[in-house]
């Protein structure tokens, strides 16, 4: 008699042990979408918790509820119509031979100036409407080839923010305005825009990321346009070195300092995505630099105590000015978290800041005529437009869809003579070399090596100009929020192809912070949790129950 009540007690301890600790076991055994990394979905495909198919739909029911409808943010362009049948053939794959890459049945969102043979490239600009050009951009192919599902295309400030002056980020003709997840609403009184910019040129790549639409997403930057927006979102954005990826297939600005580069929500998620995107392209002579010095898996060196011992160089001097209180105040507490960690923070100036801010260049400008009419000629007779001069004359004869906000620097783009002995021509050789010497040189190498730095601190988006003229890469990480609910971030630069050691050191100090949440005006929808934790617990709940009864039985034929 004594062991029979020792046993019930005993069940009822493990019963009550047990029933507390159920929502924990329920969600070690669910899957729920917002914020999902690439890992986390890999250990859900794995699992069988979740398919690929399923992944893509969950995430089309968030674009129908919060990009057309509810906040309607507007950051996708198109939505593939062949993305569930791509992911179920994913599926299938996985099942048979196995993944492809921690990529398979992971759904990408391409920034709309990068080419898909299936889906429309089109810049945001109606003079580009429905071409398709003849073959996949060479990352895109990357990305097929990895196991990834095209999702759709994403918004943008119409071509890159290069067709006009005072443009909102954001905008094009063809699509309207794009909002910031977390403030999305139009300015009072305004014209449409954000009242919240939700940056640019990638606007709409780092959005959808922002609002849970998709995993991940590709930007690109000539100037600050994956910076800007990962700064606005809270987002993860890579601006990688001039020639680690391609732009073979991409609508261009200034091949001098074009690149595409990742969003993700966490440092993990954009340094997967980066590795599938690396690799020498003959198309691209610039990615020839890179041989030796590219990895297809960047996760290695991301390492907790990556900023024990590192010295960070932040040269408030000029690009300190311009920052409000609170933003002062976020990244100083991101410096001070640096600190703590181990990091040596070392102030030092740019000597040439001003005089490079100062300095007008003609570089985009020139480029832009070059680089845009040797793209438009490669679509092939079938093209809408094949010149910069058919898009500025299809413009103007469109004015009222086209040019709400006009076409200054088409104009002055197309106004260059491109030829070897003009006088542009050679404006244009001398500003590019001022552009390296003031930024490269005497800016970034000489404040490098100088204080034998690994990396140069930034708050926000105020290097991008700098290292974007340099052709060297930078990282920005969410750092937290200001009172308008404006996201703000930190940024580390580096010399070309040290992604390795920028992506150490963002990696340790969002692990530190962790200071990213997800904005509120994009919340789960139900259905988002595989399975409900409900049903977790219900079978958690009937599997004691089950125990229960079965001691109860005993009991009862041992009394008898």
């Amino acid at each position: 008699m004594q062991f029979k009540t020792k046993r019930a007690v005993t069940y009822l301890a493990v019963q009550t042990a047990l029933i507390g600790i159920l929502p924990t076991v329920a969600q070690a055994f669910s899957f729920t979408l917002q914020e999902a990394t690439i890992p986390e979905i890999n250990q859900a495909f794995d699992s069988g918790r979740l398919t690929s198919e399923q992944l893509v739909q969950l995430y089309l029911n968030r674009i129908e509820a919060y990009d057309v409808n509810g906040p309607k943010l507007n950051s996708f362009i198109t939505i593939n119509p062949d993305a569930l049948k791509t992911a179920a053939a994913l599926d299938l794959e996985r099942q048979t031979t196995g993944a492809r890459s921690p990529l398979h049945g992971i759904p990408v969102l391409l920034k709309d100036n990068i080419d898909t043979f299936d889906l429309p490239t089109t810049a945001g600009s109606v003079a580009l409407e429905g071409s398709i050009p003849p073959n996949d951009a060479f990352i895109t192919q990357q990305l097929r080839d990895a196991g990834a599902i095209i999702l759709g295309k994403a918004s943008l400030t119409e071509y890159a923010n290069f067709l006009t002056n005072g443009m909102p980020a954001g905008y094009s003709s063809l699509n309207g305005y794009t909002f910031n997840p977390y403030n999305p609403v139009p300015l009072p009184g305004g014209d449409g825009r954000a009242i919240l910019s939700p940056g640019g040129s990638s606007a709409g790549s780092a959005a959808a990321v922002a609002a849970n639409l998709v995993t991940v997403a590709i930007g690109t930057e000539t100037s600050g346009s994956i910076l800007s927006p990962g700064n606005q979102n809270s987002v993860v954005g890579i601006k990688p070195t001039v020639g680690l990826v391609s732009r073979d297939g991409i609508i261009p600005i200034a091949a001098s300092q074009d690149t595409a580069g990742p969003f993700g929500r966490t440092v993990t998620d954009a340094a997967i995505l980066l590795g599938a995107l690396t690799g020498v392209d003959s198309n691209d002579p610039a990615t020839l630099t890179s041989a030796g010095k590219f990895y297809s898996d960047y996760t290695p060196f991301l390492k907790a105590d990556a900023l024990k011992g590192a010295r960070i160089g932040v040269p408030k001097d000029f690009y300190w000015d311009s920052l409000s209180d609170e933003e002062k105040t976020i990244a100083e507490e991101a410096i001070a978290i640096m600190k703590s960690m181990g990091a040596e923070i070392i102030d030092a100036n740019i000597s040439t800041a001003r005089e490079l801010s100062a300095f007008s260049s003609s570089v985009l400008t020139y480029e832009f005529k070059r680089d845009l009419n040797a793209y438009l000629a490669s679509l092939g007779p079938d093209a809408p437009v094949k010149s910069l001069a058919d898009v500025i004359a299809f413009n103007e004869a469109n004015a009222e869809i086209a040019l709400k906000y006009g076409q200054t620097r088409a104009l002055a783009s197309e106004a260059i003579d491109l030829s070897p002995a003009s006088d542009d021509t050679i404006k244009y050789l001398s500003d590019r070399a001022t552009d390296l010497r003031l930024a490269k040189e005497q800016g970034l190498d000489f404040l490098i090596d100088t204080y034998d730095l690994d990396a140069v601190l930034f708050a926000g988006t105020r290097g991008a100009s700098i290292g974007a003229k340099a052709g060297y890469p930078t990282i920005i990480v969410p750092a937290g929020y200001q009172a308008n609910l404006a996201p703000f971030g930190i940024s580390f630069l580096g010399k070309a192809y040290t992604e390795p050691t920028l992506l150490g050191l963002a990696y340790a100090y969002e692990q530190a912070s962790l200071v990213r949440r997800p904005p509120t005006s994009t919340p789960p929808l139900a259905g988002e949790t595989i399975p409900e934790p409900g049903t977790v617990a219900a079978l958690g709940l009937f599997a004691l129950t089950g125990i229960g009864l079965r001691l109860q039985r005993r009991k009862a034929m041992s009394s008898s």
